[in-house]
């Protein structure tokens, strides 16, 4: 395959940019390098992906259509896969233009671009976030999600339906896939196991918000990218919806449009997720325990039975495997 990925210098962009890769698939790599972050853990990924022969990187922002016009013209992608945007919900609060920008101009201008490219399938990242007020769990695709409680959320939220209504209009097969909670090796610094490994490796204290009470449907990076890879190859038809056990199938009836959940559908308590730092870091972690933050949500718990039906597949990657894996990384990556 031709394909055109958005994101590919970002945590889950990397890992299937180079999961694309290795299978031989060739890969425009679409990044603005932001400094939310420190771009040199940004810089790195890409020069990993940079080792392979089909990998193409363009530097620009999203909100720069000429660019993403440009970056499309000679890879003619079969699939566009759009991972980028401004992530964080606590940062939303304190930064909300850069939501705007990103998240609605930019995920709007993808829209455009597979307008007019005509991909055999366009697949956009959402989140578990646009479940936000909804207090029924596990989270089905096909319930309500129109109370988000972070401006990242609705931003999510608005794109999912920005892009149904292109699905509609230009007949254009889109999955939208909600992720949970994703992590591991070559993870964003922002994100809860990078800041609690990072605390603990210079001995100081982590910050535990929700007095230790939240729970997460935490995913593993290589499982996300297992699941992706799969949906890539199950574009929505329709008329045509999956055989779902509950016979929840979010397809829409007016557009081959379906959103997506991607989890295990296990939720973990956040102590028993800092018990697994503390056993693969060898030391107690020292606890701050704090109330919960603005945006947080208590819960999160996916229902995954649709992404079986449509895959064959979930994943199950346990904590006790993957946050090792995480830790090997960071000592490895900043040698301590």
């Amino acid at each position: 395959m031709h394909c055109l990925v958005t994101g590919t210098a970002g945590f889950i962009g990397f890992h299937l940019a180079r999961r694309l890769l290795a299978q031989g698939h060739s890969v425009v790599g679409f990044d603005g390098m932001t400094d939310y972050y420190d771009p040199a853990l940004k810089a790195a990924r890409h020069a990993i992906l940079a080792g392979f022969p089909g990998f193409t990187p363009v530097i620009a922002r999203l909100e720069d259509m000429a660019a993403l016009e440009a970056a499309a013209a000679p890879a003619r992608p079969d699939v566009i896969i759009h991972l980028a945007a401004q992530a964080g919900v606590r940062y939303s609060i304190e930064h909300p233009r850069a939501y705007m920008e990103s998240n609605l101009v930019g995920s709007f201008n993808v829209l455009e671009l597979a307008r007019q490219v005509r991909p055999r399938h366009l697949l956009l990242a959402s989140t578990s976030s646009v479940y936000g007020g909804n207090e029924s769990v596990p989270f089905i695709e096909t319930e309500r999600a129109d109370w988000p409680i972070t401006l990242y959320a609705a931003t999510k939220k608005s794109m999912e339906a920005m892009a149904h209504s292109y699905a509609h209009l230009w007949d254009m097969p889109t999955t939208c896939f909600r992720f949970f909670t994703v992590y591991g090796p070559w993870g964003r610094p922002d994100m809860a196991l990078f800041k609690f490994v990072a605390a603990m490796a210079a001995d100081a204290p982590i910050e535990i918000y929700g007095e230790g009470a939240m729970k997460r449907d935490f995913t593993y990076v290589d499982d996300l990218v297992e699941a992706v890879m799969r949906l890539i190859d199950r574009p929505p038809v329709k008329g045509q919806p999956a055989t779902v056990p509950n016979g929840a199938d979010s397809l829409s009836p007016a557009a081959p449009w379906r959103v997506v959940n991607i989890a295990g559908g296990t939720s973990v308590g956040l102590l028993d997720f800092v018990a697994e730092i503390e056993a693969a870091m060898g030391r107690p972690a020292k606890k701050v325990m704090l109330p919960m933050q603005p945006g947080d949500v208590r819960e999160t718990f996916a229902d995954h039975h649709l992404l079986e039906a449509l895959t064959g597949y979930v994943p199950a990657t346990p904590i006790s495997v993957g946050v090792p894996a995480f830790v090997s990384w960071y000592r490895d990556y900043y040698g301590v």
